[in-house]
């Protein structure tokens, strides 16, 4: 068994805060057994404040910075997955890595963007699973896995587990007075229960909570099974959603009688 888990949680500017509280989530899922742990969106430095408009802008972290070497010394042989604004060749990305204490296994910088955040980030440009201590693994940011071909390439590359980073807030023109109303908040639960049922993998979808600027956010971290049945929550709260998983079995039941990506067909797709 594997345990998987996702983080429900607040993070802001101030990074010294923000490692304090991603050591105090490490040590609580070392404490329970977990192998993977998956860290939400911009966990270090916060997301944006107003995605239409001005305000501040995350730290732009460059690969040799300390906040991330302290982030893979504190995983040691647990598999991190951590969302930040990534400085790289003279340009900022939204990015997550997933760290070990062996060093960086694998990156990913957001693809998609919703209108506003071009002024903070550049886009990646695609798609990739990688090998991990807890099996392949790959990783979407955010607003990437409205679109199902996201979550389908790391599938067709391999991927037995998709690990889902975001800062997702409720709606920005249309808020309800209550979470379980918003449609943000439908759709993001919508979404991860899809992208795991359609490619039969497992989802492990993490979100930041609380208010930042003009922004809150929604949390509802999870573990998906292969099913699109959700194994483990932390509704709106913040907290540490963790579920065991046999992930080759729970695939391969999924996958014994109707095989999605073996019954593609797309030559008619065009």
């Amino acid at each position: 068994m594997t345990r998987l888990a996702a983080v429900a949680a607040a993070f802001g500017r101030d990074l010294d805060h923000a490692l304090d509280r991603v050591a105090t989530l490490v040590a609580h899922a070392r404490r329970d057994g977990v192998h993977l742990l998956v860290l939400p969106d911009a966990a270090l430095g916060g997301y944006l404040t107003d995605i239409a408009a001005g305000g501040d802008l995350p730290p732009a972290l460059p690969a040799d910075h300390p906040a991330l070497a302290r982030v893979r010394a504190l995983a040691g042989d647990m598999v991190v997955c951590v969302g930040y604004r990534e400085q790289a060749g003279g340009r900022c990305f939204n990015t997550a890595i997933a760290v070990h204490g062996d060093g960086v296994l694998g990156r990913h910088r957001k693809v998609h963007q919703p209108p506003g955040e071009s002024r903070a980030y550049a886009p990646g440009d695609g798609f990739a699973a990688f090998d991990t201590p807890v099996g392949r693994l790959g990783m979407l940011v955010d607003y990437d896995k409205t679109f199902p071909e996201a979550a389908r390439a790391l599938a067709l590359d391999g991927a037995q587990v998709v690990a889902c980073l975001s800062a997702w807030p409720t709606s920005v023109t249309n808020r309800a007075p209550r979470l379980s109303q918003d449609r943000q908040s439908r759709l993001f639960d919508l979404y991860d229960r899809a992208r795991a049922a359609e490619n039969q993998v497992v989802l492990v979808s993490s979100n930041q909570t609380g208010v930042l600027g003009g922004m809150r956010f929604l949390g509802q971290a999870k573990v998906v099974g292969p099913g699109g049945d959700v194994l483990a929550r932390t509704w709106a709260k913040a907290g540490i959603a963790a579920a065991d998983v046999d992930v080759p079995a729970e695939i391969g039941t999924a996958r014994r009688v109707l095989h999605h990506l073996a019954e593609r067909r797309p030559d008619a797709y065009a």
